[in-house]
């Protein structure tokens, strides 16, 4: 293993109930001055965070399987991250690049560039948020192309602004009486093997979503294709092979942009750069953020530089956009992933969780699948004996994995998919302590109706 550094002890420690009493006086003093509509998994308040442990203000040390959802890639407290962040600080704090510039924009530009997949020329916009980036990425499509169209597909998840909620699939909790929405975004099937049709494979399925767009749309209207190449809120969905290049090809012959939402599946998480590269898919233009800066608001969209400057000037930014101190900790991130080999890290961690949970799989009828790549793992849980989703499952192997501490995310457009992403840094053994909890709880948990 390479040889990770470490603040806090890396081990699982319950030392008072769930919630604790620091943690329930909080939660007081929220529910008192924090909006409802604001909500939080996981009723627990974190004290500190290293590694692949949190450790909550009643002292208790939990095994995080959640990593912020794919945030604290590189664990919520790396060295270097912290390093360059103090640094950055004791000199400004913020400026507006937009106003006075700074070499920290700079070099992440430079440094995203090098890379994101493809040899072309490529220039880079920084923004605070994913949803600011699929945004960005719209307009920039919009302007570089002249035509107004976005195809998006089934069980997407892209943000809460306005354009990307419209480019979300899930209603509740994320669209659910927040409309109208942005007009000109059409939604087409996605390739989901477990839910497919028997035998349909990559370009079939690639095939099916195209020819709606070309009756529905018109291939002429389309300004993007945008999608995730492994579908993130929506369920952990890694289309089959062959589904990814057909949508890109589709777009360099009929003019349109093909644009990769990696803010989930980015930055190391699936044991390359970027999940595209799995398929030696290049973009025209890529959205990046979570996991880039080590947990502080930064994301970016990087593509083929005649496509970011056909934007008139002004017509990009924000005020926040590319702050120098998540500038100093993205580069810090980046520097980490490359000096602890945490690519190589996320394979070994898909290794694990494979070797733990294969067999568990095999022998339930309660799981439908597991699939992923990388940290980037789930379980798809059905009713026995057929494929309906079974979410009640979900939920409650989610809840007695937090009694037993640890910390696990559901998500899919059925609430049935648990999903694993551990940081990058967490140790062999804390790793393999969480996921048989997470086997217990399955099986403790497998009748629920």
């Amino acid at each position: 293993m390479t040889d990770i550094q470490y603040r806090l002890p890396q081990q699982r420690n319950i030392v008072s109930e769930f919630p604790g009493p620091k943690s329930q006086e909080l939660n007081q003093r929220r529910s008192a001055v924090i909006a409802a509509g604001v909500a939080s998994s996981v009723p627990v308040y974190a004290a500190d965070v290293d590694g692949g442990v949190v450790v909550d203000v009643d002292g208790n040390s939990l095994i995080d399987f959640g990593s912020g959802i794919a945030v604290t890639t590189v664990g919520g407290s790396a060295p270097k991250v912290v390093e360059n962040v103090k640094s950055a600080v004791e000199h400004f704090t913020h400026t507006c690049f937009m106003v006075t510039p700074y070499e920290g924009y700079v070099e992440l530009a430079e440094r995203l560039a090098e890379i994101t997949p493809g040899d072309h020329a490529k220039k880079v916009a920084l923004f605070n948020s994913g949803a600011e980036a699929v945004e960005n990425a719209v307009k920039i499509a919009r302007v570089a192309t002249g035509r107004d169209a976005v195809v998006v597909f089934d069980h997407a998840y892209h943000g809460r602004t306005n354009v990307t909620m419209a480019m979300t699939a899930k209603n509740m909790p994320y669209k659910n009486g927040f409309g109208p929405f942005a007009p000109e975004i059409y939604r087409v099937p996605v390739s989901y093997p477990f839910r497919d049709p028997d035998g349909m494979d990559g370009a079939q399925a690639a095939k099916r979503a195209l020819e709606m767009v070309d009756k529905q749309v018109g291939a002429d209207n389309v300004a993007a294709v945008v999608i995730e190449p492994i579908l993130g809120e929506g369920g952990f969905i890694v289309p089959a092979d062959g589904f990814l290049p057909a949508l890109a090809e589709w777009c360099q012959d009929n003019g349109a942009l093909f644009v990769a939402d990696e803010v989930q599946s980015g930055v190391a998480r699936t044991g390359e750069w970027f999940a595209v590269d799995h398929e030696g898919v290049v973009p025209d233009l890529m959205t990046i953020a979570k996991g880039v800066a080590g947990g502080m608001p930064l994301s970016a969209v990087v593509g083929r530089a005649e496509l970011l400057d056909a934007v008139h000037g002004g017509g990009l930014g924000g005020t926040y956009g590319g702050n120098p101190v998540a500038c100093a900790a993205a580069i810090g991130a980046l520097d980490t992933i490359e000096e602890w080999d945490l690519k190589s890290r996320a394979k070994h961690i898909e290794a694990v969780i494979h070797a733990s949970l294969d067999s568990l799989v095999e022998g339930t009828e309660v799981v439908g699948e597991i699939r992923g790549r990388g940290a980037m793992i789930a379980l798809e849980f059905v009713k026995p004996g057929g494929t309906e989703p079974h979410p009640q499952l979900a939920k409650a192997v989610a809840a007695e994995c937090l009694q037993q501490g640890v910390i696990i995310l559901t998500c899919g457009t059925y609430g049935n998919i648990v999903r694993l992403l551990p940081p990058l840094t967490i140790t062999d053994d804390l790793l393999r302590e969480g996921l048989e909890v997470f086997s217990d709880a399955i099986i403790k948990h497998e009748h629920t109706p």
